[in-house]
C-alpha cells in the first residue's frame, strides 16, 4: 500500500538510467520527480524532448543470454521489472542476433509509461549545481551530458577531478538511396537474430583498391574542431571515431567494424576485401544506420567520403555523425556499495557518469539505484545482487572492482565475474562450456537473490 505521507526521492536525467530508475522507484510505492531539462535547456547531441531518447546507435547489442553478458544483462533485467527492456522489446527491429529497437517508438513507449504512472511526476527543466538541501534523496542520471554547472558542483564537492572522453554518432542512411546492385542483405555467417531471420543487416562490399582508397580518405577527411578545454580528453576505446581507427594501421578497420569474415556477395560470388554494414534503424525499415562508423569528420566530409563506398554512392541521409563530450566520475573512488556519493550520501548516481558504458549496463545501474532509494526511504534494508550476477559484477565494478587511479567506462563482460568453480576433479572449467556456466551460475543466484526477503533497516 502507497503511504501518502511519504516524501519524495529525485531523479535528475530523464535518459535510460534516469527513467529506469523513476520507474523501479514507483513500482516500490515510492512517489517521485523526474526532472529532465530539454525542452528548456537542449543538448548537442538529443533531437527530441523524450524521455530515454537514444542518441548513438539503436543496438542494445547481443541478446544472447547463454553465451554473452550483455544478453545476460538484458535477461536480468527483464527478470527484474525493468522498463527499458520492457519497451526495447516491444519496439525491436530485425539485428541479426542483437536487439535493436526504433529509436522513436521506443522512448514514445517509456515516456508514455513514466507519464501514466501516478507515483511519477516529470518536471522538465534543468537542475543548475547541487541539488536543493530539502531534497534528501536525490539520483543523479545525466548521462554523459551532464550540465556543466552541475558537472562543476559534483567535482568541487567530492574534491576528484571529473573525468571526460569523447562518443561518436553514426550517420543515418534511407534505404531507398541505397544501390542494391552492390549492395545486399545478409546476417554475418547467417546467424538468426530474434525474429528468426538471417538476413537482417545491408552489406557494401569493397575491394582491395577501394577499400586503401577509403581509408585514406577517412584519414585526410576534414575533422570537426575541438574547443580549448576539450583537446586533452581522452576517446572511450569502445566507440572510437571510424577516422581514429583508421589511423591506428591500414587494417584495423578490416578486423574492426569492417571485417568481411562470415559474409558472401552474391553480386561477385565470393567474399569482399571489406564490407561496410548498416542495420536496421526504424520500424518501417526505411532508415538504416552505418554499424560502428560513429566520427567527427565534418558533415561536408562525411557526405564526400562514405559515398566512396560501394551501394552508397548516392546515398542520402537522414542524419550525419556528430560528436558529444561524455562525463563520468571516477566512481571507484567516490560512491559507496549502494551507489551513494561518499562525500554526501543523499546524492546517488546511476547511468554512464558511473562509468557503465552502454545503454543496458547505464539502465541497470539505473534499475539498482532506484531500487536501493526506494528501500531506504521505505526503512527497509537492500542487498546488492551476488557479484555472480550481471547486475552484481557490473556493480561491484564501478564501486570498487575497478583501479581507481585508472579508471574508465566498462561495457559489462564474464571478466567482470568472479572465477568459475571447476566441476568436480577437474582443473577448471572447458572454454566452450564458460560462457554459459557464468549465465547459468548468474540466474539461479539471480533467482535465490529475488526471493530473499528485505528487512527492516536497523
Amino acid at each position: 500500500m502507497n503511504d501518502p505521507n511519504i516524501r519524495p526521492i529525485h531523479v535528475i536525467g530523464g535518459g535510460l538510467a534516469g527513467s529506469e530508475a523513476a520507474w523501479q522507484i514507483a513500482r516500490a510505492g515510492v512517489p517521485v520527480v523526474l526532472h529532465e531539462m530539454r525542452p528548456v535547456r537542449e543538448t548537442d547531441a538529443h533531437l527530441t524532448d523524450g524521455l530515454a531518447e537514444l542518441v548513438c546507435s539503436n543496438s542494445f547489442r547481443s541478446d544472447d543470454a547463454e553465451n554473452n553478458a550483455v544478453g545476460l544483462l538484458h535477461e536480468e533485467m527483464r527478470r527484474l521489472g525493468s522498463l527499458i527492456m520492457a519497451s526495447g522489446d516491444a519496439t525491436k527491429l530485425p539485428a541479426g542476433g542483437a536487439l535493436a529497437v526504433d529509436r522513436v517508438a521506443f522512448s514514445e513507449r517509456v515516456t508514455a509509461q513514466l507519464e501514466a504512472e501516478p507515483l511519477v511526476t516529470v518536471a522538465r527543466g534543468e537542475v543548475a549545481g547541487l541539488p536543493p538541501e530539502d531534497w534528501d534523496s536525490v539520483i543523479v542520471a545525466t548521462g554523459p551530458l551532464t550540465s556543466p554547472a552541475l558537472a562543476e558542483a559534483v567535482g568541487k564537492l567530492s574534491g576528484e577531478a571529473y573525468l571526460a572522453f569523447f562518443d561518436a554518432i553514426a550517420p543515418i542512411v534511407y534505404k531507398e538511396s541505397i544501390d542494391f546492385s552492390k549492395a545486399w542483405f545478409q546476417s554475418r555467417y547467417d546467424k538468426p537474430g530474434p525474429g528468426g531471420g538471417t538476413a537482417d543487416y545491408i552489406n557494401c562490399p569493397l575491394d582491395e583498391d577501394q577499400y586503401r582508397a577509403f581509408i585514406e580518405a577517412l584519414i585526410g577527411g576534414e575533422k570537426t574542431d575541438f574547443k580549448d578545454w576539450e583537446t586533452s580528453t581522452p576517446y572511450f576505446e569502445g566507440c572510437l571515431p571510424i577516422e581514429v581507427m583508421a589511423e591506428r594501421g591500414p587494417e584495423t578497420l578490416r578486423f574492426g567494424p569492417m571485417k568481411p569474415v562470415g559474409l558472401h556477395d552474391p553480386h561477385q560470388d565470393a567474399r569482399p576485401h571489406a564490407v561496410v554494414q548498416l542495420r536496421q534503424d526504424n520500424a518501417l525499415g526505411t532508415l538504416y544506420n552505418i554499424v560502428g562508423f560513429q566520427t567527427k569528420l565534418k558533415y561536408g566530409a562525411q557526405t564526400r567520403i562514405f559515398r566512396m563506398i560501394p551501394g552508397l554512392e548516392e546515398a542520402e541521409f537522414a542524419r550525419l555523425g556528430g560528436l558529444h563530450r561524455n562525463t563520468f566520475i571516477n566512481s571507484p573512488e567516490l560512491l559507496d556499495s549502494q551507489l551513494r556519493l561518499k562525500a554526501l550520501p543523499r546524492l546517488r548516481f546511476a547511468g554512464q557518469i558511473t562509468g557503465a558504458e552502454g545503454y543496458v549496463e547505464s539502465a541497470a545501474i539505473g534499475l539498482l539505484a532506484g531500487r536501493f532509494a526506494a528501500a531506504e526511504r521505505q526503512g527497509r534494508s537492500f542487498a546488492p545482487p551476488p557479484p555472480t550476477t550481471a547486475h552484481g559484477a557490473l556493480l561491484a565494478h564501478i564501486t570498487g572492482g575497478a583501479e581507481a587511479a585508472t579508471f574508465q567506462p566498462m561495457n559489462v563482460n564474464f571478466g567482470l565475474f568472479p572465477p568459475l568453480t571447476p566441476p568436480e576433479g577437474k582443473r577448471k572449467v572447458k572454454k566452450k562450456d564458460r560462457k554459459p556456466a557464468y549465465s547459468a551460475r548468474a540466474l539461479a543466484d539471480l533467482s535465490i537473490w529475488l526471493e530473499t526477503p528485505a528487512e527492516a533497516a536497523e
